[in-house]
């Protein structure tokens, strides 16, 4: 038994391009690194019994999300301190004996081995309502996604009838143009009968020249050169083209009165046309920009937006802070990390929490960490890094730590920046395709509710994308040209020895059946023949 009291386990692909597409759904809460993320609670008297039960957690998620998750060892195992905080209701005696592990493993690749046993887990397991449109085609064919489970204890009233809720979250981006991508069609022909094939085409065509709105201002315009248009009206789509089915009716759980029972919602202006199957029911919000729907419980409900100008669009939110990480240097032995932190706003400063899960191979030095403003319009004299956790590693035994709070004063950008050594590893801990690269965790960003300057008393959380790290790799084909090398040298000498202690040595003149005289005889008249026949050539030449 593991004693775990609350957990969130993280499934995520792509990366959120928060230029064109604003702020994180959820504000970043139900959204993970590049990979798997967990992290959880763990009741336990010592650290040592937490570890041990936080490993029992690990391979009981691997087995039933078809996951890696039993890799999650105490290299890749870290102990935040100010970046996560309990979601659920815990007793404040029990805090003293709550032990938080977070894992992150970002090679991990998220497949349909996972969406499998998580849509398993719904009520109507994916048969019915939205989740009917869970295809794994088409999830893990967008541009980003992310699968969140959150388990947490709630004790509403006075706190004695606790209740555990697991919530279940689906986020994703998709490509409209991508995701109606016609199939293929071929025709096979047998005898006098012709039959149509369709066929899969995941690979992404050109839009045909004939179809591009070229702006023919430009002065390199001609029949060769386009420079394609922005596009000015909303584009065409369904719900069957853009995930090849319909909603299969509503799920049996859900509410029949109130706001639960609007499963599906869509944030489009109010001018924007919206076409809807028969026996759904439509409620447009006071805000001008969204509208929900009730699904009938057994009829399929199909959504058609037409192509439409409109003359207002959905407002996108801004981001409260930018973040982009990336590697410096070059060279086998020492790199440097470099991250940039921007504060779009110009009235607030932005304070957050920045986590970072360093391999063990990974050895930064913590005196060349250093915190620059590169564009400052308001000058304050308080220090950028105002706290500062650092849990060194230890070789093969536990990565590094690094946690820092930060301040970064309105309209302006932080360079975080420090180096590192890359460790050298043994020939036997390199993946099998080790001139890739070794993956990095994504950094957590967890911006505080006091020092965020917005509305909501929530905290907000950020990630950047994983780094791939290249380490001195060893030419591995010296090991095999060894072994070849070897092996020869030991079959020759052993196919010598053998022969010499097996081989039976005996005289001709012991061997049964044979006469000497005459082998020497017929050699001799042999040899002679020989000589004549060159003597009388020689003859002849003369």
């Amino acid at each position: 038994h593991a004693k775990t009291r609350e957990l969130h386990l993280r499934f995520s692909t792509g990366r959120w391009d928060a230029e064109d597409w604003g702020a994180r759904p959820w504000n970043g809460t139900r959204e993970g690194g590049t990979g798997v993320e967990l992290w959880a609670w763990v009741e336990a008297e010592t650290d040592e019994e937490a570890y041990a039960r936080w490993i029992t957690l690990n391979n009981a998620l691997s087995g039933l999300f078809c996951a890696s998750l039993n890799f999650i060892d105490s290299t890749r195992t870290t102990r935040p301190v100010l970046s996560f905080e309990p979601a659920g209701d815990h007793p404040v005696s029990r805090l003293s004996t709550l032990h938080l592990l977070h894992g992150t493993l970002p090679r991990e690749v998220v497949c349909t081995e996972n969406l499998t046993p998580f849509l398993k887990l719904l009520p109507c397991k994916g048969k019915a309502g939205i989740s009917s449109l869970l295809d794994g085609h088409k999830l893990f064919d967008a541009s980003w996604q992310s699968m969140a489970i959150d388990v947490r204890p709630l004790c509403p009233g006075n706190g004695e009838d606790c209740i555990v809720e697991m919530e279940q979250t689906v986020d994703m981006v998709l490509d409209i143009e991508r995701s109606k991508r016609q199939r293929g069609i071929s025709s096979l022909t047998f005898s006098e009968e012709t039959v149509l094939k369709i066929l899969d085409n995941p690979i992404p065509r050109p839009v045909p020249a004939e179809e591009l709105v070229c702006d023919t201002s430009k002065p390199y315009a001609s029949n060769e050169a386009c420079y394609p248009l922005d596009i000015t009206y909303e584009q065409p789509w369904s719900l069957t083209e853009v995930f090849g089915r319909p909603i299969q009716g509503s799920c049996s759980l859900t509410d029949d009165m109130g706001v639960e029972a609007e499963t599906v919602c869509i944030n489009v202006p109010h001018e924007r046309d919206v076409y809807t199957s028969s026996g759904a029911v439509e409620h447009k919000h006071e805000d001008g920009y969204s509208r929900c729907y009730k699904l009938p419980a057994h009829d399929d409900f199909e959504m058609v937006l037409p192509q439409q100008s409109l003359s207002t669009s959905y407002p996108l939110t801004q981001p409260l802070l930018y973040a982009e990480r990336s590697f410096t240097g070059h060279g086998q032995e020492r790199g440097g990390v470099q991250t940039l932190l921007t504060n779009p706003s110009k009235t607030f400063a932005v304070e957050f929490i920045y986590l970072e899960s360093l391999p063990w191979f990974m050895k930064p030095y913590l005196h060349t960490l250093n915190a620059q403003i590169t564009n400052q319009l308001y000058h304050q004299s308080n220090e950028i890094i105002k706290d500062i956790y650092y849990r060194p590693a230890l070789d093969r035994r536990r990565g590094t730590q690094l946690e820092l709070r930060i301040s970064v004063p309105p309209a302006s950008t932080v360079t975080l920046t420090y180096d590192f050594d890359k460790a050298i590893l043994r020939y036997t801990e390199y993946p099998p395709d080790a001139n890739r690269g070794f993956d990095v965790a994504p950094a957590i960003i967890r911006l505080t509710a006091s020092g965020n300057g917005s509305s909501t008393s929530s905290p907000v959380y950020l990630r950047t994308t994983s780094l791939l790290l290249p380490l001195p790799t060893p030419d591995f084909s010296m090991p095999y040209n060894v072994i070849i090398l070897t092996s020869t040298v030991m079959a020759l000498a052993f196919g010598m020895i053998f022969n010499l202690l097996v081989r039976r040595f005996v005289g001709a003149d012991e061997v049964e059946g044979w006469d000497l005289r005459k082998l020497k005889g017929r050699a001799r008249g042999r040899a002679m023949a020989i000589r004549d026949r060159f003597r009388g050539k020689a003859e002849k030449v003369e």
